[in-house]
């Protein structure tokens, strides 16, 4: 964990959660004693468009916005969407991505494909070696509830920085409603789970 703060950008698409997990992000940044500020751009997330978050933890945050190639952490919900926003990821930086699809309109619409695995893990590979592929999706279906994705990436990245466990635990407690939590918890635990053997 870097002492002067951290960037992260967060993407997805409308439904995954992305704001949440930014907001758990942000709490977790208080918690730590850092001067947080995000921005978040939801254009047509009910429809299925894109969701971005820029999230900066700081000893002093002017501003929320990440420029191009400075963000140290890339974490997105949905595998096009870290290919589309890689070039906000500074080289070297960490991306953490969940490896699920999720078909834009317009490959829906006008039959472009949707590139395949190769290519994405090429585009990655151009900008950083330290990509964490996690199936999230998989993972937090076989806890009983996909919606709890975002929270088993938010685990996994927990395991990727060097924070204190029981700050994320308190910081869902505080967010995640109560009936949800015993759920989300373990949906954390499986993500730490899915990368500790990658670090």
């Amino acid at each position: 964990m870097k002492s002067e703060g951290i960037n992260f950008a967060l993407v997805g698409v409308g439904g995954q959660g992305t704001i949440l997990a930014s907001d758990v992000l942000a709490e977790l940044g208080l918690r730590l004693g850092y001067d947080v500020k995000k921005a978040e751009v939801h254009g047509m997330s009910q429809r299925g468009g894109s969701v971005t978050s820029h999230l900066r933890w700081g000893p002093r945050v002017f501003s929320p916005i990440i420029p191009r190639g400075e963000a140290d952490v890339l974490i997105a919900f949905e595998k096009l969407e870290a290919a589309r926003f890689i070039d906000i990821l500074k080289p070297g930086g960490l991306a953490l991505v969940n490896d699920y699809a999720i078909e834009p309109l317009s490959v829906q619409t006008t039959g472009v494909p949707y590139p395949g695995d190769e290519m994405l893990h090429e585009r990655l590979a151009q900008v950083t070696q330290h990509a964490y592929w996690v199936k999230g999706i998989e993972i937090a279906e076989a806890l009983g509830n996909s919606r709890a994705a975002n929270v088993v990436l938010l685990g996994a990245l927990s395991a990727l920085l060097d924070l204190d466990e029981s700050q994320w635990d308190a910081v869902l407690e505080q967010r995640v409603p109560a009936k949800h939590l015993e759920l989300n918890r373990r949906a954390f635990r499986a993500g730490r789970e899915a990368v500790a053997t990658a670090v």
